[in-house]
């Protein structure tokens, strides 16, 4: 809450300082039809030619839609589970039996558990059993540890029947931080244990954890992890079967915020959940326009590219909220993060010192999210 109030009142004074210092050169609306042209000054026009302006309307909603439906192809590639088999390590705690040698099998105790009696795998990474002593275990299967006996007590004992058991997984573990519901250390223990189960054993992910993108750690490399795809399309690429050491870091959600900014009744920033949120919700989570002052038609909502596209750096898409149907089309206009809504109390007409008012705030938000993050 500390970090949204901070980021607000700085995005608010740079607006403001932004409101007082602009000029009012009359700029026609470049891509936009149906705006009148006017005197045009070099910079702003530079900067207009940057923009992709549409408007919200059934033919733009159809294609975004069909953007957004473009699934990914889930990729099941093998993760090595089938394969899988636990290695013994230091610390380790292993059961041995015996059939029909009650003398070399450690009976149960009513007020010991199986993992106190049980034989620890030693510093040097041996175990000492009878007639075995200081046989190795560590980096060894449960059934290469079982042949090894077997070999030993055909010493003394005719064709041992030997069971060999892991009570205590104390060698390996995984680390899963951020935000989840128990972040802390888990074992690795004879069921293979993938980065989802890692994320499901910590109790899954908290409301503010970035469900998108995970960041999955290994021998100091690092590497980005898209969970919503993993989720969504059933792209099992995205998973990981862990080893030791391993980490898995959820991040906060504090860039997956929309910007509402303008002649709005409470300006601020409202979360875009794991559902979506539409211009209409975002809207309503601000208490609408203010009626007696705020353009019905200039409802504008800037969304920054990630790389520069057709000459264009930006997407503007504004909505006629005048026109009944405005409602439906705000309703279906799906927002993403990031992006900044702005209702202006400008006649249309003067496009060009709204747009001018709107660039830097795009920037300026990057520029915030940087400053919390440090």
């Amino acid at each position: 809450m500390a970090q949204c109030c901070r980021k607000f009142i700085a995005t608010s004074a740079v607006l403001t300082c932004l409101l007082v210092t602009s000029g009012c050169t009359l700029i026609p609306g470049g891509h936009f039809k149906g705006i009148t042209s006017g005197e045009k000054t070099d910079s702003v026009s530079e900067e207009l030619n940057k923009l992709n302006i549409q408007l919200i309307d059934s033919e733009l909603i159809n294609q975004l839609k069909s953007q957004a439906d473009v699934s990914v192809a889930p990729n099941y590639q093998d993760l090595g589970i089938n394969d899988y088999e636990y290695r013994l390590g230091v610390g380790d705690v292993v059961t041995i039996g015996v059939w029909d040698h009650p003398e070399l099998t450690i009976p149960a105790a009513v007020q010991r558990t199986a993992e106190f009696d049980g034989f620890r795998v030693a510093a040097d990474g041996t175990i000492s059993y009878a007639y075995a002593p200081k046989i190795q275990a560590a980096g060894k299967t449960v059934s290469e540890l079982r042949d090894d006996l077997v070999q030993r007590l055909s010493r003394v004992i005719e064709d041992p029947q030997i069971d060999v058991k892991v009570v205590g997984f104390r060698s390996q573990k995984v680390y899963v931080t951020g935000e989840v519901s128990k972040p802390g250390v888990y074992p690795i223990t004879e069921t293979p244990l993938t980065l989802v189960d890692a994320i499901n054993l910590a109790g899954g992910l908290n409301d503010r954890a970035d469900w998108e993108t995970v960041t999955f750690s290994r021998n100091n490399k690092s590497e980005i992890i898209h969970l919503d795809d993993l989720y969504s399309y059933g792209d099992i690429s995205q998973n990981r079967l862990l080893k030791h050491g391993d980490i898995v870091h959820i991040g906060r959600n504090d860039k997956r915020n929309v910007y509402v900014l303008g002649d709005v009744m409470r300006a601020g920033t409202v979360p875009v959940n794991r559902y979506g949120l539409s211009l209409a919700e975002a809207m309503a989570e601000v208490g609408g326009i203010n009626e007696r002052s705020a353009d019905a038609n200039g409802i504008f909502v800037l969304r920054k590219r990630n790389i520069e596209e057709d000459g264009y750096f930006a997407d503007v898409y504004q909505l006629h909220s005048k026109n009944i149907a405005a409602l439906v089309l705000a309703e279906q206009f799906e927002l993403q993060p990031q992006d900044v809504i702005y209702v202006t109390s400008a006649p249309i007409s003067r496009w060009n010192k709204v747009i001018s008012l709107l660039l830097p705030s795009l920037t300026t938000v990057d520029s915030l999210q940087d400053i919390d993050n440090q």
